[in-house]
């Protein structure tokens, strides 16, 4: 069958109506072989409730364009189409952040074709197609048709209104490539962010810039200039360029990965020998900080939690952006949990790689998940230092500051450490541009949710029902017993992931890439 549909892709291939048309053959059949690979995944069943709270919140999205986009439209009226331009500078933003979760790169999904008697640049240009025809693009058309039609009813041309709709659509097109460019070279070097930061946040600094007035000319600045013939024409040019840049940069990095072609860079480690004093726990210490300086899938999420961490932490403590008592609480409990939440989803994923070798000694499980628990614990000294500024001025009580750091040390990663038992998906050290998706079962992505929401949920309540010190001071004692109790729940982690250890260690080995 194979040999069949090559036959039909490549056969008169100097013809340029049939070349276009096993092109599209080609696109159609990328697109099913997709689709089957999804229903066919071993986790395609417990998958299923995530989608349903992804479904929820796409809906609630939705919902909440359609307002913003009837609410554009009716200040812009007929008169001003040109209004939602103006505020393109806030929506590109935000776009280009919310595909951190919605949309993948060609490169992750490519590889099982490198095999095949395809033309690999064919194949790339279908998937990067597919980026375009993506469910998340049609997200915004929520908020771009209800303000055409606001428009419209307002006076505006039906030719003008035309033109509205596609050139605001047409920028979210633009910036899904441009984000796509970017997110493959951050894949390859973290260093790559300050790119998309040096293009997508400098309105928002504006906003800071004689209060808010520089901010209010550069929007209309785009409102005046975004809606012109030679803006249509700058954006028609971007898409095409960043289309081809988007091209030779995919191939050029799955050719560097499936290949194994990249020089290896010799990181020099001192022998720790500070930790020889722990024994078997020390040399696991020794790998976290050795794994977090050699392996780039493990150095990247761990570079990433740091920067996100260190990002809200001197937002909350040397700006007004969140004053709000909720905000305050949100946010101060994301600096503590965020590292621990996204990279302690996967426990034990790393440690798939070479799960028969630890099995061989008893105890050396429950060692490695004290040396893990330990490691995460000192990291939550980096946003507990670069909170002290708030604390000093009074912006944040040292109750709260407190209470959350050992809700993190002990509530949440007590909750997230009891995924060591059920995770089967082993984590590529150093493969990221073909590696896997975020979530391989439900209970991760509910574990996750909780981890998140559930401290905020509870100081809320409480501060509701006793008062904000008494819900600290009872958060706290949570957290603390938790905390001081932990071999004793690491000790039931251990036990229960060792009675379920053939199960784990098969589906470990089967998901070795």
């Amino acid at each position: 069958m194979q040999r069949d549909i090559n036959k039909i892709l490549y056969t008169m291939e100097n013809s340029n109506g049939l070349r276009r048309l096993t092109i599209l053959q080609l696109f159609f059949m990328l697109r099913h072989n997709l689709k089957l690979s999804s229903v066919r995944n071993p986790m395609f069943e417990s998958n299923q409730f995530s989608k349903v709270f992804t479904f929820i919140g796409s809906a609630f999205i939705l919902i909440y364009f359609v307002g913003i986009g009837t609410a554009i439209g009716a200040a812009a009226g007929g008169a001003h189409p040109e209004v939602i331009f103006g505020l393109l500078g806030l929506l590109l933003p935000m776009d280009f952040g919310m595909r951190f979760g919605a949309q993948q790169t060609p490169s992750l999904m490519i590889k099982p074709y490198m095999i095949m008697p395809l033309r690999k640049q064919d194949i790339i240009d279908c998937f990067l197609v597919s980026i375009l025809t993506i469910p998340y693009n049609l997200i915004w058309l929520a908020l771009v048709i209800p303000y055409c039609f606001i428009i419209w009813c307002g006076g505006a041309t039906l030719t003008t209104v035309t033109l509205v709709f596609l050139m605001a659509m047409g920028a979210f097109y633009v910036n899904s490539m441009w984000y796509l460019f970017c997110r493959s070279l951050i894949q390859k070097h973290l260093a790559w962010a300050l790119l998309p930061a040096a293009t997508e946040l400098p309105l928002f600094i504006l906003l800071f810039i004689n209060n808010g007035k520089a901010f209010e000319h550069a929007m209309d600045f785009l409102a005046t200039h975004g809606f012109t013939w030679y803006a249509a024409v700058i954006g028609i040019v971007l898409f095409g360029v960043l289309f081809v840049a988007n091209r030779h940069l995919q191939m050029m990095f799955v050719d560097i990965e499936v290949a194994k072609k990249e020089k290896e860079t010799k990181v020099k480690v001192s022998a720790m020998s500070g930790f020889n004093r722990f024994g078997i726990m020390g040399e696991y210490l020794k790998i976290e900080i050795k794994s977090a300086l050699r392996n780039k899938s493990i150095k990247t999420a761990y570079l990433t939690g740091l920067a996100v961490i260190i990002m809200l932490s001197c937002m909350i403590a040397y700006t007004d952006v969140y004053s709000g008592n909720f905000a305050i609480n949100t946010w101060c409990v994301y600096c503590f949990i965020f590292f621990g939440a996204v990279n302690l989803i996967k426990i034990m994923g790393p440690e798939g790689n070479y799960i028969d070798m630890l099995m061989v000694h008893k105890e050396n499980i429950y060692d490695l998940l004290k040396a893990k628990y330990y490691f995460f614990c000192s990291v939550l000294i980096i946003p507990l230092v670069l909170l002290i500024p708030p604390m000093v001025t009074d912006k944040m009580s040292p109750l709260m500051i407190v209470s959350y750091l050992f809700t993190a040390s002990g509530l949440c990663y007590f909750i997230l450490f009891q995924l060591a038992v059920y995770n089967r998906q082993t984590i590529s050290l150093n493969t990221k541009m073909t590696s896997k998706g975020k979530f391989e079962n439900t209970l991760q992505f509910v574990i996750e949710m909780v981890v998140f929401f559930l401290p905020v949920i509870l100081v809320m309540i409480l501060s509701t029902i006793f008062g904000d010190a008494i819900a600290y001071i009872i958060l706290l004692v949570i957290g603390l017993t938790l905390t001081a109790s932990h071999h004793i729940w690491l000790r039931n982690i251990y036990d229960r992931l060792m009675k379920r250890r053939y199960l784990l260690i098969e589906g470990l080995k089967e998901t070795r890439q």
